[in-house]
């Protein structure tokens, strides 16, 4: 099925949908109108909605070389921005080779708006809007079998993409199809006017998602776990509280989608997880039809090194020594290696590497985290240079400390006793003690989702969700560029719109306290 995904992208070149960066209003350039290219091949939609997918997952069309958008191609893809902005900025995952910017999200410290790690994510994000903007008026247009629930998964990517730039930075513009050819440039949206929008387009496909998808493509519990999310983070987005809905959409997904806790944590992080029980969206890789260095070639490759570790082990033919773990993530655990009895604990390597990042440029300083790897969970495989391992972008394990997150905030509709049950169901499947009632807290639940979800594109907003991101309330090592960490300013919240944003569009404006 992996194969057959991006095989599908082969179809893409008979329809061209181009876009600018610097003009999202670019009109859709197409060498066969949909209805002819259907009428020649049925199946062509699905390779075009694949690169859409493949828009989050992969640089270029053409291999790891090729970029959609004029950045490095191995720097900004959009998996790789979602790792560097939500894991090195946060307590756990620190990287040590400072290249241009980098030292400035992994000691969470002198942002500004030249920093190319923040175009990078930016630019992806209005890179993919205007394509799916460009299908959609296509689809409008035309009819075919399954057209409903096609428009649906555009709009779903769509969403998904403004997600991160409510998360992220706040607020930008809101490009449509329905202002496409807009000669001026577009207006600022705010976060609410972004956040209401993405809310008002993934209850109007909820019912117009599949109940089940191809692997890899979104169903009703993609888009309904998506809503979740935006309303798990509604506080922080828009000053309201919404986990009352949260817990609705999250209990959907639970009670409705199908999904089961894989039996094995680490199976869900292998090179075969594509057969895991758990994962609800997971963005694919290939190691020989989807090459990319910014996939989880970028966690595997940059958390190993033939310096302390024998990669292979871990499937990989490359280490390039970039990412190691600190304190704040492995001091969550009472041991951490081969002593510890949470499985999750043991997926550090700490052979010839010390438990104190007292300088994060230096490899030896820190655990490197194992909890990626390209080998299989099940049976053999050979090493290569990229990866193979799904990225789970949503899993149940998250869905079930969701719910109980939304259960100790007073949801309606929410059981603390089924609370309990589910977080126990997390910790019971890595081999860690159950909890009893008197346990369940936010804290706890903090704690417990660093434990879980690591690496996993989660750990900043988790952070700023609880109160513990900005400040000196919580201090994790490096946080303000100091070994035991320092206070960083509530404005850190946001990320700083580029400066390339801002010279493209004067209606633009900054973000305070850049």
């Amino acid at each position: 099925m992996k194969k057959i995904f991006y095989l599908c992208l082969l179809f893409v070149g008979a329809l061209s949908v181009q876009s600018c960066l610097n003009d999202l209003d670019t009109e859709p350039v197409v060498e066969l109108t949909l209805d002819e290219l259907l009428a020649k091949d049925p199946n062509a939609i699905e390779g075009i909605t694949s690169r859409l997918y493949a828009s989050f997952a992969l640089s270029g069309p053409d291999g790891p070389e090729s970029s959609d958008i004029s950045d490095d191609a191995g720097e900004s893809p959009f998996l790789r921005g979602i790792v560097n902005l939500q894991d090195f900025t946060a307590d756990a995952m620190k990287n040590r080779w400072g290249d241009d910017g980098l030292d400035q999200l992994t000691t969470t410290s002198n942002w500004d708006e030249n920093n190319k790690f923040f175009r990078y994510m930016y630019n992806r994000i209005y890179y993919t809007i205007p394509q799916t903007n460009n299908l959609m008026q296509v689809l409008n247009n035309v009819d075919f079998e399954g057209k409903t629930e096609v428009s649906a998964e555009v709009r779903f990517l769509r969403s998904l993409a403004y997600y991160y730039q409510i998360d992220c930075f706040g607020k930008g513009v809101l490009a449509t199809e329905e202002n496409i050819g807009t000669s001026s440039p577009l207006p600022e949206s705010s976060r609410l006017e972004l956040f209401n929008y993405v809310e008002s387009e993934l209850l109007a496909i909820e019912n117009e998602l599949p109940t089940t998808n191809d692997y890899g493509r979104a169903n009703k519990s993609v888009g309904r776990m998506l809503l979740a999310k935006l309303y798990i983070n509604a506080e922080v987005y828009t000053g309201t509280p919404r986990y009352d809905d949260a817990a609705t959409y999250i209990s959907k997904v639970i009670d409705e989608g199908g999904y089961s806790l894989s039996n094995d944590f680490v199976s869900n992080f292998s090179g075969d997880n594509y057969s895991s029980t758990e994962i609800i969206f997971p963005l694919i890789a290939d190691a020989d039809i989807s090459q990319s260095y910014g996939n989880t070639t970028y966690i595997i490759n940059g958390s190993l090194s033939t310096e302390t570790m024998p990669i292979n082990n871990f499937g990989a033919t490359d280490g390039w020594g970039g990412h190691r773990s600190s304190k704040a993530w492995y001091g969550l655990f009472n041991k951490v290696g081969a002593d510890a009895t949470d499985d999750r604990a043991k997926l550090f390597w700490t052979e010839g590497h010390a438990y104190e990042m007292a300088d994060y440029k230096k490899w030896t300083d820190g655990y490197p985290s194992i909890k990626f790897r390209n080998s299989n969970f099940s049976g053999t495989s050979v090493a290569s240079a990229f990866s193979s391992t799904d990225f789970p972008l949503f899993r149940l394990a998250d869905a079930y400390l969701m719910y109980a997150e939304c259960a100790v905030r007073g949801a309606a509709g929410t059981d603390m006793g089924t609370a309990l049950n589910y977080v126990n169901k997390v910790r019971t499947r890595a081999n860690a003690s159950t909890i009893n009632s008197s346990d369940l807290n936010l804290n706890f639940l903090l704690i417990e989702r660093g434990r879980e979800l690591n690496l996993e594109g989660h750990r900043r907003s988790d952070l700023i969700r609880f109160g513990k991101f900005t400040g000196g309330s919580y201090l994790w090592p490096w946080k303000g560029n100091t070994l035991n960490g320092a206070s960083i300013p509530s404005t850190y919240k946001l990320f700083p719109i580029p400066l390339t944003a801002l010279e493209a569009n004067p209606n633009l404006e900054q973000n305070p306290g850049y």
